[in-house]
C-alpha cells in the first residue's frame, strides 16, 4: 500500500478519498484553489498545497502543477476523484510517466472509452448491445438527415467526446435537425474542445440503469449490481438508488455479464461504470462507460457491503480482489439525494452565499457525504453540488420513509438548496411505486418545484411573523436610548455565547418544516 496519496480534487469527493486513505493508514496531500482555502478537505488532509486562483482552469485542471506537487510532497500516487482530470487519458499517462501511480484505469482504457463513438465500436465487437446509431461522427446536416431517416425520428444528437448532457439534442423532425446539429456542435466544442457529434435512435420512456464494475491487475473483473439513475433533469442525475425495481436477479446477471465483457474489451482496471438504457420490454442498450468513481457510488457500497474508494487504492497498489461474483447480492435498499445550491422554485438557478447554519440528519441508516460546514462560502466557480444524503434500509418503502425523515432533519441556512425538491419527489406516488423513466422528472417538474403553500408552512410563517411583531412592539415601548442600549446588550450577549437568536431559531425551524 502507498504511504502517501495526493488527492487531485475538492469538496465532498476529496473528503471521501481522504477518509478512505486515513482508514488504510495512508497519508494524504490536499490541493486547493484560493477560493477553497478554508474548505474542510484542506483541513482534514495531512498536508495541503495551494495550486492557483479560483477558476478550475488555473488550479484543479492544471495537471502538470498537480504532478509537481505530488512529486515534491513525496506522494506515490494521485487519486483524481470524479470530474476535473479524472477521465483525461493524457493526465493518467503523465502521472504514470512521472513515476507515480494513477488511482484509476490505465490511460489506454480511458482512451478506449473516452470517445463515445470509439467505445460503441469497441463494445459492438465484444457482442454488447448498443442503441442503433452511428459509430462515427456526422460531417454535416445533410448526412445527419439521411442517417436519421434510416433510423426514423425522433433521434438523439450526442457529443462524441463527453457527457453530462452537454452537446445533446433530441430531434423529432428533419426540419429541426440542421439547427440542432449546429447548436450541439457549438456546445460540444465549448465543453470538451471537440465538436464531433454522432446520432442515436431516441428511445422513448427508458430507464437509466448502470452497472458498477471492479477489476484488478490480475485479470479479475466483477460487477457489483445495478443502480437506478432515472430521476434526471437535463440529463443530470438528481436521485439514485440500488437496486432497481425494474431489474430482476436474472436481468441483473445478464446486464452484469455485459458490463464485464465491455470492461474486458477495454482492458479495464479499477472501478468503473457501464451505463445502459433499459426499455419497457426489458431490453437494454449500452450507452457509455464512465472511467472513474461515480458520484453515486455510496448506494452500491451500502447494499454490497464494501468500500469502493478503498478498493480503488488497493487495486492500484497491486492487490488482487479476494471476492467471487457469487459474493455480491444486494442487501436491502439504498437511496441518494444530491443536495445542490440551486433554487428549484426558480428554475434551479444557482444560489451563492455563506452557509450560516448547518444541521445534519442522524439516526439509523443515514449517511452524509458532504464538503461543506457552517461558514462555508458557496460561489459560482464550481459545480453546485454541496453534498450527498444517503440512506440504507431493509426495503425500498422504508428507504423512502427514512430519506424523507432525514431530509426533514437537514437544515442549510444561507443559500437555497434542492432539499424541498427531494422531499416532494419522496412524496410523489409515481416515485413511491418506482414508476419512473428518464423523462419522468421533466414531465412532473412544475408540480415538484412549485413554491410551497401548504397549511403547515403558512402556520409556521404566521407564528414567526407574530413573534417578530411582538418583540418589535415591546422594543418600541421604551426610549430610543433604552432601545439602542438594550439591543446592543442583546447582540453582545449573543455574540459572546455564539448562540443563535430566537429569530434565527424560528426561521430555521420553519425552513426545516417547509
Amino acid at each position: 500500500m502507498f504511504s502517501k496519496v495526493l488527492v487531485a480534487n475538492r469538496g465532498e469527493i476529496a473528503l471521501r478519498v481522504i477518509r478512505a486513505c486515513q482508514e488504510l493508514g495512508v497519508q494524504t496531500v490536499a490541493v486547493y484553489s484560493e477560493a477553497d482555502a478554508r474548505a474542510p478537505h484542506v483541513r482534514e488532509a495531512d498536508e495541503a498545497v495551494l495550486v492557483g486562483p479560483p477558476p478550475s482552469s488555473q488550479s484543479y485542471l492544471v495537471g502538470e502543477r498537480l504532478i509537481e506537487v505530488a512529486l515534491r510532497s513525496g506522494a506515490q500516487a494521485i487519486h483524481p476523484g470524479y470530474g476535473f482530470l479524472s477521465e483525461r487519458a493524457w493526465f493518467a499517462r503523465a502521472v504514470r510517466d512521472a513515476g507515480l501511480v494513477f488511482i484509476g484505469p490505465p490511460a489506454e482504457a480511458i482512451d478506449a472509452m473516452g470517445s463515445k463513438t470509439a467505445a460503441r465500436q469497441l463494445v459492438i465487437s465484444a457482442g454488447v448491445p448498443v442503441v442503433p446509431g452511428t459509430t462515427e461522427s456526422v460531417r454535416d446536416a445533410d448526412e445527419a438527415i439521411a442517417i436519421a431517416e434510416t433510423f426514423g425520428f425522433p433521434v438523439l444528437l450526442k457529443a462524441a467526446a463527453g457527457g453530462g448532457g452537454k452537446g445533446m439534442r433530441i430531434v423529432r423532425a428533419a426540419s429541426e435537425l440542421a439547427d440542432a446539429l449546429a447548436s450541439a456542435k457549438r456546445e460540444a466544442q465549448n465543453a470538451f474542445g471537440d465538436d464531433a457529434v454522432y446520432i442515436e435512435k431516441y428511445i422513448e420512456g427508458p430507464r437509466h440503469v448502470e452497472i458498477q464494475v471492479l477489476a484488478d491487475t490480475h485479470g479479475n473483473v466483477l460487477h457489483l449490481g445495478e443502480r437506478e439513475c432515472s430521476v434526471q433533469r437535463r440529463h443530470q442525475k438528481m436521485i439514485e438508488e440500488a437496486p432497481s425495481v425494474a431489474v430482476s436477479p436474472e436481468l441483473r446477471a445478464r446486464m452484469g455479464a455485459t458490463a464485464v465483457a465491455a470492461a474486458r474489451a477495454a482492458g479495464y482496471v479499477n472501478a468503473g461504470t457501464c451505463e445502459f438504457l433499459l426499455d419497457k420490454d426489458g431490453q437494454y442498450y449500452f450507452l457509455e462507460m464512465n472511467t472513474r468513481i461515480q458520484v453515486e457510488h455510496p448506494v452500491t457500497e451500502l447494499v454490497m457491503g464494501l468500500d469502493l474508494v478503498q478498493w480503488q487504492s488497493r487495486v492500484a497498489a497491486g492487490e488482487a480482489l479476494p471476492f467471487a461474483q457469487k459474493d455480491f447480492t444486494p442487501r436491502g435498499w439504498a437511496m441518494e439525494c444530491r443536495i445542490t445550491s440551486e433554487d428549484p422554485s426558480n428554475g434551479f438557478l444557482p444560489s451563492t452565499g455563506r452557509i450560516e447554519y448547518l444541521h445534519l440528519p442522524t439516526g439509523p441508516g443515514v449517511r452524509w457525504d458532504g464538503g461543506i460546514e457552517s461558514g462555508s462560502e458557496i460561489g459560482l466557480h464550481y459545480d453546485p453540488m454541496l453534498a450527498k444524503l444517503i440512506v440504507h434500509a431493509p426495503t425500498r418503502a422504508l428507504a423512502i420513509s427514512r430519506m424523507r425523515r432525514a431530509l426533514r432533519e437537514l437544515t442549510i441556512d444561507g443559500v437555497e438548496t434542492s432539499r424541498s425538491f427531494h422531499l416532494r419527489v419522496m412524496d410523489h406516488p409515481d416515485f413511491q411505486r418506482g414508476d419512473i423513466s428518464i423523462q419522468w422528472l421533466e414531465q412532473n417538474l412544475s408540480v415538484l418545484t412549485a413554491p410551497a403553500t401548504d397549511r403547515e408552512s403558512i402556520r409556521l410563517a404566521a407564528i414567526a411573523a407574530a413573534l417578530v411583531a411582538h418583540e418589535e412592539r415591546r422594543a418600541g415601548s421604551g426610549t430610543a436610548a433604552t432601545r439602542d442600549a438594550s439591543s446592543a446588550a442583546r447582540d453582545a450577549d449573543r455574540d459572546r455565547h455564539r448562540g443563535p437568536s430566537w429569530r434565527d431559531v424560528a426561521r430555521r425551524e420553519s425552513l426545516r418544516s417547509s
